[in-house]
């Protein structure tokens, strides 16, 4: 008769995001079998969403083989096939819980995760022992370079090995590893940045000088629209991407070769970016726009059908398609972003203080969204594990036109704002040419990125404070 020795479960131990597994074995006479690895399961049960894309098995001969301590930039799930193991682990990444210890014993009814910057090591308690691990990278030669190391001996970390070192069986490399104090941290893995010369790449820049993750390129050091650019990247240095990169040349999209790069920058592109994601189990932040939608509603939430108006909107929609066959992704829609560059305060701030009275349309409704906080947004969705999905980040406040917010910008200049006029969209159409259909409401529902903890700014507040700085430079 078939007996079950254990039911799954995933516990968690001193060491963040080190976890232990207990597997069932189902045996009888002639021996027992488990499922070593199941993905529905074990991820239903608690551990992360681990991919693992090599399986490597250590054979060990005698008991008291000790192998030990390596920390690898990669993902480690490990087991025994048969025999038995005493397991030490040893945090080595930057953090309150650098130094921290856990060891236990496991044999085939157990199963270990060791994320990233984690030192692994252990010693065999029976003879014959296999040892087997999973990990998210394929191992190279040159692999060994971002390894850490600690001595398996360091008197600070008090390890009782059941087998005194001096009489186990190890490697000369490992007698020589480094104590703790003089361990390498292994740091996180990066977020880079595509699109670093644009508005919200530029706010993302200002933020890596106090978020050393951020790694933000801008087009001539990585183009997203060419292959070769990005080959030359690194790809397992990053756990997120996020796309701050677009063709938002609106009008232009309109003619021919506008038309032609709209679509190879907003959607063949991001096609060739998600792919690259799949491929290497990475989380991409992709930043879409309220173009998407053809503006006949007054407010739009994450779950509203898209009908995009015009090529630009068209070519958005397109890549926002492309965002959706990666697993680990935030598709973010914006609106009216307002940063570092061209953009309408700036322009209607020096119109203010010229001899120009501006007429501006009255008949498109939306909010503003400064880069800084689109920004914020973002890393919050990362930092918070917020459910993989589409958010809406907008600012905050009364939904306003261009009209009122050109008057409001002449108002902050210490102007009078009724030097402001007012028209129709399709009265300005008739003096531009091309002209792209913009949605007279870019209203976005943000109650989705707020119940995930993030209350985006009030847009009058930020323009004030942003009209304020531009008014001393």
């Amino acid at each position: 008769m078939s007996t079950q020795l254990a039911e799954l479960t995933v516990a968690e131990t001193a060491i963040p995001g080190l976890l232990i597994l207990d597997l069932p074995l189902h045996g009888d006479a002639r021996g027992w079998f488990k499922e070593n690895w199941q993905r529905a399961k074990m991820t239903g049960a608690g551990l992360p969403d681990f991919r693992p894309v090599q399986n490597n098995i250590s054979f060990n001969e005698l008991r008291g083989t000790t192998r030990g301590f390596h920390a690898e930039p990669w993902d480690k799930y490990v087991s025994v096939a048969t025999g038995k193991i005493f397991g030490a682990w040893v945090d080595l990444r930057p953090g309150e819980s650098f130094g921290e210890l856990v060891t236990v014993q496991v044999g085939p009814g157990q199963a270990v995760f060791v994320p990233r910057g984690v030192a692994n090591g252990f010693q065999t308690l029976e003879d014959h022992t296999a040892y087997t691990y999973l990990v998210t990278e394929h191992w190279s030669e040159t692999s060994r370079e971002r390894y850490s190391y600690v001595n398996l001996g360091d008197p600070t970390l008090k390890i009782d090995w059941p087998v005194p070192l001096a009489q186990a069986i190890l490697s000369e490399a490992d007698r020589g590893h480094p104590n703790l104090s003089q361990a390498t941290p292994v740091p996180a893995k990066r977020i880079l940045v595509l699109g670093g010369g644009g508005q919200l790449g530029q706010a993302l820049a200002q933020r890596a000088a106090s978020d050393q993750r951020l790694h933000v390129l801008a087009r001539a050091e990585a183009d997203l629209c060419d292959p070769a650019s990005l080959d030359r990247l690194d790809w397992s240095a990053y756990s997120h991407v996020i796309n701050a990169a677009a063709y938002t040349a609106v009008d232009a999209a309109e003619t021919p070769s506008g038309r032609k790069r709209a679509w190879q920058v907003n959607a063949q592109a991001v096609q060739e970016l998600a792919a690259r994601c799949v491929d290497h189990h990475l989380g991409l932040v992709h930043v879409s726009t309220d173009y998407v939608f053809d503006g006949m509603d007054k407010v739009y939430a994450e779950e509203s059908s898209i009908a995009p108006l015009g090529v630009y909107g068209q070519s958005k929609a397109a890549g926002e398609t492309a965002v959706g066959s990666v697993p680990r992704h935030y598709l973010v829609r914006t609106s009216w972003v307002v940063g570092k560059g061209a953009n309408f305060v700036d322009t209607m701030t020096r119109l203010a203080h010229s001899d120009i009275d501006p007429l501006v349309v009255d008949d498109q409704v939306g909010r503003l969204t400064f880069a800084d906080d689109l920004a914020a947004g973002i890393l919050h969705l990362i930092d918070s594990d917020a459910g993989y999905g589409t958010y809406n980040i907008q600012g905050g406040g009364q939904p306003l036109s261009w009209y009122r917010v050109a008057q409001e910008i002449f108002a902050l200049c210490g102007q009078d704002p009724q030097r402001v006029g007012s028209t129709t969209t399709a009265e300005y159409a008739s003096t531009k040419s091309p002209f792209a259909p913009r949605p007279a409401y870019g209203v976005l529902d943000t109650s989705k990125i707020r119940a995930s903890g993030y209350v985006p700014g009030d847009q009058l507040a930020a323009l004030k404070k942003y009209v304020s700085r531009a008014e001393q430079r």
